[in-house]
């Protein structure tokens, strides 16, 4: 945990910015895989460590901004639990850690709500994402699940906060990208023909464990690049594969890194991919240097897709004007996902809580095939951490349904694209820091280009 002063310094901001009401914060509870006493690693909400600091299974608070009281909600360990589990320190210990002098026991939240809803206050939460918090909700407040609505308000107050890296937050993200770093760099070092794809995922995972943090997402490590989301590790390695790794490291704290690389089965790139992975390459360098305050991510996006457009005219995959053929979407044939996104205490930074107000404050997102994938598009400040991620991917079913439409047959030359369809898909990523007058790269650096990536192997 940071020092309780910023977690109370965090909760006064919180309270000026809302106002008024009631604010509820829900902590998750364990959750069984396959029976309840057979539990997933325990992960606390990111908002409920934001402002509290505690990653304790079964804990509630509430903030009310009326009546300027913080209770943390939850229950003493039993003998039971002491047998199981070891001692652990009281709530009232806990709490007080955090500077919160009152304590409740769980079964008390729900009359307290109860009593606030008797009195017409506002009772304000976030949006939920698991189901017992539906169900809590439903009990407490009366509300079925189609019902429950999230105040905007309180949406609102928690991104206008979150987004902004303090700099003992920038200093533990960056712990995370170090551990990151060296996930990547051990896997890259490791991959050879005949291997299985779930054997440098365990090479990666060992690293994460064994920096004293944890995986942020599940691994991606595939020969199938253009999947873009595979978390499948089933495959062997053969001779003319490229192996895309997209993974990322938590602290114990819940920091995250994320990042990609893109390497050859064997020592070199074939002189083919090696032509697609430097079009992405500069893709990525572009977006980069673009990286500065005041600069609409959503420009970022164009500039990087255009990179790709140009670069793929130049191997006649595509024609025509690249500005138009971005403008028109048809760059999607081959970017289909966002340049980048938020990170944080969330691996994709208050997802939860809604891309429209994280990403793009409060404008709506694009509808657009390849487009709408972005996650980011508002403009750039100081103190907003994202990621760099631009990718090529042949995807056989999309080509097969465009090309039958002739989609974009003006920017886009179908009888070449054949040619392509089975090269699979890459993509590099790196974590930065918006600063005062540009960016900064988080973490270690990993390989990038061909001749660092041909080095490393």
């Amino acid at each position: 945990m940071f020092a309780k002063e910023t977690y109370i310094n965090r909760r006064n901001q919180l309270k000026k910015a809302v106002g008024s009401g009631l604010l509820l914060f829900l902590g998750n509870e364990e959750c069984g895989m396959n029976y309840e006493d057979n539990t997933y690693d325990f992960r606390q909400d990111s908002t409920f460590l934001y402002y509290f600091g505690l990653s304790y299974a079964g804990l509630a608070a509430v903030i009310n901004i009326d009546t300027d009281e913080t209770i943390i909600f939850g229950d003493e360990i039993s003998i039971d639990h002491i047998v199981w589990m070891g001692t652990q320190p009281t709530l009232k210990e806990k709490s007080e850690s955090v500077g919160v002098q009152k304590t409740l026991p769980s079964k008390q939240l729900s009359e307290y709500l109860v009593a606030a809803v008797k009195k017409s206050q506002p009772v304000r939460y976030l949006p939920t994402y698991r189901a017992e918090h539906k169900l809590k909700l439903q009990e407490w407040l009366g509300l079925s699940p189609s019902a429950q609505m999230p105040s905007i308000d309180f949406i609102k107050a928690v991104v206008n906060m979150r987004n902004y890296k303090s700099a003992e937050e920038i200093a533990e993200i960056e712990k995370a990208c170090n551990i990151t770093a060296d996930m990547h760099i051990a896997a890259m070092k490791a991959v050879r023909i005949g291997m299985k794809e779930y054997e440098i995922a365990g090479v990666i995972s060992n690293v994460a464990l064994s920096s004293g943090g944890r995986l942020s997402f599940p691994t991606i490590a595939t020969v199938n690049g253009q999947i873009l989301h595979n978390h499948y590790h089933g495959n062997t390695i053969k001779e003319g594969d490229m192996f895309l790794i997209d993974a990322g490291a938590e602290t114990v704290m819940g920091y995250a890194g994320d990042m990609s690389s893109t390497i050859p089965a064997g020592k070199k790139f074939s002189s083919r991919q090696k032509e697609i992975y430097d079009i992405q390459v500069a893709s990525h360098q572009a977006a980069v240097e673009a990286l500065r305050p005041g600069t609409y991510f959503k420009d970022v996006y164009n500039l990087s897709a255009k990179v790709i457009c140009d670069g793929l005219k130049s191997l006649g995959l595509m024609k025509g004007d690249s500005e138009e053929a971005v403008q028109q979407g048809a760059h999607a044939m081959f970017f289909q996902c966002g340049l980048g996104h938020m990170m944080g205490l969330d691996v994709h930074d208050m997802e939860n809580l809604g891309e429209v107000w994280v990403g793009y404050d409060g404008e709506p997102k694009s509808t657009q095939f390849g487009r709408k994938s972005l996650r980011l598009g508002r403009k750039l400040e100081p103190g907003f951490v994202l990621t760099i991620e631009p990718g090529i991917y042949f995807i056989p079913e999309l080509i097969d349904m465009w090309k039958a439409e002739k989609k974009f047959a003006e920017f886009i030359n179908y009888d070449k694209l054949e040619e392509y369809r089975d090269f699979g898909g890459l993509r590099n990523e790196e974590d930065f820091l918006i600063t005062e007058n540009g960016s900064r790269l988080l973490g270690k650096k990993i390989p990038l280009t061909t001749d660092e990536v041909e080095a490393l192997r």
